[in-house]
Formats: C-alpha cells, structure tokens, sequence
C-alpha cells in the first residue's frame, strides 16, 4: 500500500522582513526530519514541493539529510495561503491593533482563517482546498506500484488535506492549522477506497528544543 508523508516547512523568519526563509532552527529541524525520513523505509519516493522558499529548502535539507538522491517536483498547489495578507486584511477590517507576539498573531490568524473558511474571501478558501485536493488526487494516481511520494509543504496545505479527508470543517482546519509543528510528518495510506489519514503532525524525530508552531 503506498503512502504519501506531507512534511510541513522547517521554521521561517517570523517578523522579519522575509519570511519566506527558513531561520537557523528551520535548517536544523530540516535536517532532524530527513534524518527521520531515512528510517521509514520509503520505495523509490516521488518528492514533490510548492514553490516557495521555505518549503523548497526544506526538501533540500532534509533530501540530503535522508542520503535520497531524488530530483523534486514543483507544484505551486502546495503553496501557502497567503496568511499574513490574510491576517492584514482581517484586522483592518475589524480594526484591530497589530499583532505584538506571536500568541497575538495566531489568535488573529485562527480568527481569520475560520471566516476564510466559513464565509468566503477575495482569493477563495474554496479555491485554495480544491487546489490541493486536486494536487493530491494528481499525485496518488500518478503513483507507480511499489512507490511512495513525500510532499514539501506548509501548515495550511496539511489541514486542508486533514479536513477533507476526515470530512470536517472550518473548526477542524483551525484547529488543524493552530497545532502544525514545524517539520512534523502527517501520514496518509493509499488503498482500494481512496486515501486515508494514518497519522497527523508527527515530530517525536524533533530535539525537545526544536519544536516550534510558527
């Protein structure tokens, strides 16, 4: 039965000017979760990415930490929502301050993304799920017999595939999104009735001081 691993992006550069780039701790989480990668036995794995930075690097990172001599693919519908236009957007309008610490920043951002959800916005929540589910459908039909595929990709990419999946909502892909750790590993299982969700957010692989959500 083959088995698809989406990976979520090694730690960013939070309130920098570039976040799209991995931090110091985000290379090394990189690293732990190919080293990880290297024990789960994968079958001649297709590794497929989005095309931003964070999530790029950290398939290179962790390809090389793996010993896995794979060329990725690039697929732009694993990329990110764009969460900081999203929790711009929502805070003007509910003219709320900036966000000061990170705990501020995802308390706006869980607010933000369950209206996305529920009720719509410019850019489409709808049109983003369907992106990845189509991006998924597409990767586990391309799927030779006997082969495997890790996917590079970000925290709202892993709860929309958890949703759908599960069959749940909005309360779900927030709370989904909210618990995401940096490098963790969420596990599906490809069978005769669909795709399944095995497991969600793995990352024992993780020192105890490279855990971080955002």
């Amino acid at each position: 039965m083959p088995v698809v691993l989406l990976v979520r992006h090694g730690q960013a550069s939070f309130g920098s000017g570039d976040y799209d780039r991995l931090s110091d701790l985000g290379r090394r989480q990189a690293e732990e979760t190919g080293r990880a990668l290297q024990e789960r036995g994968l079958r001649r794995p297709v590794v497929v990415h989005g095309s931003l930075r964070r999530q790029r690097d950290t398939a290179a990172l962790a390809l090389a930490a793996a010993g896995l001599d794979v060329q990725p693919q690039a697929d732009p519908r694993w990329d990110e929502y764009d969460h900081l236009d999203l929790v711009r957007r929502y805070a003007a309008e509910h003219e709320a301050p900036a966000p000061r610490t990170s705990r501020e920043f995802q308390l706006l951002l869980d607010a933000a993304l369950a209206r996305w959800v529920e009720h719509g916005d410019e850019g489409g929540w709808t049109a983003f799920a369907d992106g990845v589910a189509g991006a998924l459908r597409e990767l586990v039909t391309g799927l030779e017999r006997g082969r495997d595929a890790v996917v590079f990709t970000s925290a709202g990419v892993v709860a929309a595939v958890c949703a759908e999946l599960l069959g749940t909502g909005a309360p779900a892909v927030v709370a989904f999104n909210r618990v995401a750790v940096n490098g963790a590993i969420t596990k599906l299982a490809v069978g005769g009735s669909g795709v399944s969700l095995l497991t969600f957010n793995e990352h024992g692989h993780l020192d105890a001081g490279s855990v971080t959500y955002r």
